[in-house]
This record gives structure tokens, C-alpha cells and sequence, in this order.
């Protein structure tokens, strides 16, 4: 038995390692990332939210990437009820894979109920997110982000956001 698994350990070694371009490092033969983020909320009258933002990008160069992002959100209580997608183009510049500055442009289509007066409505947004944070290493090239986005098309009187401010944590792989 060992004549016969020994051999075929090699042959299956030999077949991986030798899919590696020699001297390049593995991060730098796949230029395409992928990520994002996840969030749950829960609040007064049996408030309940429910997001994601996935994301996909490509490395321009080492520490300039862009890509586009998505987002849904549902969000229920006992007076109302939405859903809200998102989508768009994004670009990050990456400084010595510690901090990051980011900008990225969301459109939003918004589906409301409002269960008290039995009305509905159908919205549109859009919103240009400049901003950036902190970065972890979580992994071999995985990283946390850590970051705090303002939305500088926010009006007050008449988004549907409640402030132009926005935290957020999320996650990225492939840097």
C-alpha cells in the first residue's frame, strides 16, 4: 500500500506546486478581491434590520483598487416595513496595507410600507460616500476594515437617511 500512496502523494504535490510561477508570490498572480459586510439590528417596537454589502474589486495597481458594491436591506416594526437594494462603483487607495481612503457612489431603490396609515411608496437615492479607516490583518491577505464614510449628496430635509455619517466595518480578501 505504501508503494502505491507514496507515489501518488508525489504526483499530486508535484501537480499543485507546480501551478506557482516561481519567484512571484501568490497574492500578486490574482489581482481580483472580494469582500464585504454583514449587520443585524434589532430596537424598540419589535424593530428588526437585516443588511449586506457584498463587494467585488480589482487591484489597478498595489494599493489602488476598484470595483463595485452592492447592498440590501430589509428593515421591519410594528409600524412600517422597507427594503432598500443598492448598487455601484467603488475605488480604494491602500496606505502600507494599514489605512485606507475610499470613495464610492450608491444608487438606492427603496420599497416602503407604512402599516399604520396603509400606505406605500417607491423611492430613489443616490449617495457619494468619501471616507476611510483603519485596516487589520486577519489572515495571509484578508484584512478587516475599520472605517467612517460621509455621504456629501445627504440633505436633511429630504433623504431618507436620518444623517450623512456612516460607520462601517467590513471585510476584504485578495489584497
Amino acid at each position: 500500500m505504501k508503494k502505491f500512496i507514496i507515489p501518488l502523494f508525489l504526483l499530486i504535490s508535484g501537480a499543485m506546486f507546480s501551478q506557482v510561477a516561481v519567484g512571484a508570490s501568490p497574492e500578486n498572480n490574482n489581482r481580483w478581491t472580494f469582500g464585504g459586510g454583514i449587520g443585524v439590528g434589532f430596537g424598540s417596537n419589535n424593530y428588526f434590520n437585516l443588511s449586506a454589502a457584498p463587494r467585488v474589486g480589482y487591484r489597478l495597481t498595489d494599493d489602488l483598487e476598484g470595483g463595485l458594491l452592492g447592498s440590501v436591506s430589509w428593515q421591519k416594526s410594528n409600524s412600517y416595513s422597507s427594503t432598500m437594494f443598492g448598487v455601484g462603483p467603488f475605488l480604494n487607495y491602500y496606505i502600507a496595507r494599514t489605512f485606507y481612503v475610499s470613495a464610492n457612489y450608491q444608487h438606492y431603490f427603496i420599497n416602503y410600507k407604512d402599516k399604520f396609515y396603509d400606505f406605500k411608496a417607491k423611492a430613489d437615492e443616490d449617495a457619494l460616500y468619501l471616507g476611510g479607516g483603519y485596516m487589520q490583518r486577519i489572515g495571509n491577505n484578508s484584512y478587516l476594515q475599520l472605517g467612517l464614510m460621509y455621504n456629501v449628496l445627504w440633505k436633511e430635509n429630504s433623504s431618507i437617511f436620518s444623517s450623512g455619517l456612516v460607520p462601517n466595518i467590513g471585510f476584504v480578501v485578495g489584497l
